[in-house]
């Protein structure tokens, strides 16, 4: 995927880290621990917005269906 050029501002505290974990060779650069931080907060996002969609379920609800399908795949299948 194409890289896109962008400007932040961060704490100097923050450049500080960064800098260190590219010194001991964890990072090839700042964009690299910026890029990785992104991605698992962006991750995180995803998976919380998942698990809130999934909490809305009804567990009830989604055997009955789950139960209801299945019998009728069972009735299609082959017996052995």
């Amino acid at each position: 995927m194409p890289a896109a050029k962008i400007a932040i501002t961060v704490d100097a505290e923050m450049v500080k880290q960064m800098d260190r974990l590219v010194r001991e060779g964890k990072y090839k650069s700042r964009s690299g621990v910026i890029q990785e931080a992104l991605q698992e907060k962006l991750n995180a996002k995803k998976r919380k917005r998942l698990s809130d969609e999934a909490s809305k379920l009804n567990p009830k609800e989604e055997r009955k269906f789950a139960d209801y399908f299945l019998a009728q795949e069972r009735e299609e299948w082959d017996e052995y």
